[in-house]
């Protein structure tokens, strides 16, 4: 029988359990925090600086499914600087980003500037404050996932990310998950 489990990945993790390099011991693994059954999977992976929602199959299928340009992921994003309408245009009708050292255009995402949200997971690192200048928050969602691609996205129109939390994948969202940070769901899909 496949588990599966939605969790919180927070700020400076790697999306992955162990590592079999030398130098692993400076960096930290989910398996620092959570207790998973061998063969467990993150699915979509999160860069080390990203936080938030992250899927766990011991299922290789439902990864591809869910990896698929099928499924809707969405992401809170506070960037550097107030964010203009001309930039979420640009966002949303796709801006040309490297990929593979090789010129991508991104697919049509919605995008829509938001206020900062009113709960925001814990982050060991602080940000900055305000006498570096102001920041904004928008909310990406799309279908693809290209490597770091919302981060590129965000410079491409001129806005660096700060901080970037995935809030949503498919139906399955950051808010469903408790204090411990970790849930066992039965579907993956509902």
């Amino acid at each position: 029988m496949h588990k599966h489990y939605i969790i919180h990945k927070p700020y400076g993790y790697l999306s992955q359990f162990r590592s079999g390099e030398r130098l692993a011991h400076k960096k930290k693994y989910l398996g620092d925090l959570y207790d998973v059954p061998e063969g467990t999977m993150a699915i979509g992976r999160l860069d080390e600086p990203s936080e938030g929602l992250l899927l766990l199959t011991t299922n290789g299928l439902v990864s591809e499914q869910i990896r698929s340009n099928k499924v809707e992921k969405e992401y809170h994003v506070q960037v550097d600087g107030r964010i203009t309408q001309k930039a979420i245009d640009e966002l949303k009708t796709g801006v040309t980003i490297s990929v593979n050292k090789q010129d991508y255009k991104t697919k049509i995402a919605h995008v829509e500037g938001i206020k900062t949200p009113h709960v925001l997971p814990y982050r060991s690192k602080r940000i900055r404050d305000d006498r570096h200048g102001p920041t904004s928050w928008v909310a990406i969602t799309i279908k693809e996932g290209k490597f770091r691609q919302v981060r590129k996205m965000c410079a491409a129109v001129g806005f660096p990310v700060l901080r970037l939390i995935r809030v949503r994948v498919g139906v399955m969202s950051l808010s469903q998950i408790g204090r411990e940070g970790i849930l066992e769901v039965e579907n993956l899909f509902s």
